[in-house]
């Protein structure tokens, strides 16, 4: 499994190059001030790195019971995704509702619309990160084949 200061970096980095990406893009298609859906994006970051840390050693900690290792397939990798931002939805759309002083209804579907994009970031980022530092039990011996 990964060490802490591993997470760290991964929660810290997955959050930042997130906010590059998703404040422009946020602001274009809500129509709404950059200031707003960069602190949203903020406040959002932070609440989603906490979440990360902790869903990210509780479902390796899942894997390792039910599978005896964290080496993830896709469709697993999907499954992560899909239940992380599900997780975060019910959070962030009360949040997201009080800022913008919005209905309830507003606000998810503007999480929705935010957690589609991240699913996809998540999916692509993860896969990246894996492949930039992989941990010792994902070394595969010369011969073997792997799924």
């Amino acid at each position: 499994m990964r060490t802490t200061s591993d997470r760290i970096r991964h929660a810290v980095s997955f959050e930042i190059l997130a906010l590059f990406l998703v404040t422009p893009l946020g602001a274009w298609v809500f129509s709404l001030p950059l200031a707003d859906i960069g602190l949203i994006g903020v406040g959002s970051a932070t609440i989603a790195m906490l979440w990360n840390y902790v869903y990210n050693i509780a479902f390796d900690r899942a894997m390792q019971r039910l599978a005896g290792g964290t080496l993830k397939t896709v469709p697993i990798r999907v499954l992560h995704a899909v239940l992380f931002e599900a997780g975060l939805l019910l959070v962030l759309a009360p949040f997201i509702a009080w800022y913008l002083g919005v209905g309830l209804w507003h606000a998810v579907v503007m999480d929705v619309a935010f957690a589609l994009f991240y699913m996809v970031y998540a999916f692509a980022f993860n896969w990246g990160y894996d492949r930039l530092f992989p941990i010792p039990e994902w070394q595969v011996p010369q011969g073997q084949v792997t799924h």
